[in-house]
C-alpha cells in the first residue's frame, strides 16, 4: 500500500512506521491518523511481522494534532470526526508496537508514544501535553495513560 504522510517498510521481521510530514513537525491529522492505522493493522495481519515499530524524525517524533485541520471544524464535525476510533483501532494491535522517540512528542503526539507497548526515548526527546495549558483535556486518553505507566506522583512532576 502506498500512503503520503508516513513511510511504511518491512524490516526483516519488524514493520516500521516513519511519521513523513517533516514541515508540519508530523503534526496529526486525519490522513496521517489513518494512514498510521492502516499500515499497523497491515503489519499486525502479516504473519512474517513480529513487532511494529513507530517513529518520527529527529526533530519530531510528532508535534501533536495539526491545528489548522481542526481550525476550519465546528463542535459537531469535531465530535462526530472519525479521530478517538481510529486511534482505539490503532491501540488494538496485537502484536508488540515500540515508540522510537526523538525530538517533540507533544499533545496527540505524546500520546500515540504512550499508546505503544514500548517507549524508547533518545536523550533529545521532549514530552509534553501543552493542551493543558489551553484547559483542554488530552483527547485520547493520555493523562490516564500517564499515570498508569509510570504512577501519579512522577505524572505530577
Amino acid at each position: 500500500m502506498t500512503y503520503e504522510t508516513i513511510l511504511a517498510e518491512r524490516r526483516g521481521r519488524v514493520g516500521l512506521i516513519t511519521l513523513d510530514r517533516p514541515k508540519a513537525l508530523n503534526a496529526l491529522n486525519t490522513r496521517l491518523m489513518n494512514e498510521v492505522v492502516a499500515a499497523a493493522q497491515e503489519f499486525d495481519r502479516d504473519p512474517e511481522i513480529g513487532c511494529l515499530v513507530v517513529t518520527g524524525s529527529e526533530k519530531a517524533f510528532a508535534a501533536g494534532a495539526d491545528i489548522k485541520e481542526m481550525q476550519s471544524l465546528d463542535f459537531v464535525d469535531a465530535y462526530l470526526g472519525d479521530w478517538f476510533a481510529a486511534w482505539d483501532r490503532f491501540a488494538a494491535v496485537r502484536k508488540p508496537v515500540v515508540a522510537a522517540v526523538a525530538g517533540y512528542a507533544l499533545g496527540g503526539g505524546c500520546e500515540l508514544a504512550m499508546m505503544c507497548d514500548v517507549l524508547l526515548a533518545a536523550d533529545t526527546a521532549k514530552f509534553g501535553q501543552p493542551e493543558i495549558k489551553l484547559g483542554v483535556i488530552p483527547g485520547i486518553g493520555g493523562s490516564q495513560r500517564l499515570t498508569r505507566a509510570i504512577g501519579k506522583a512522577k505524572s505530577m512532576e
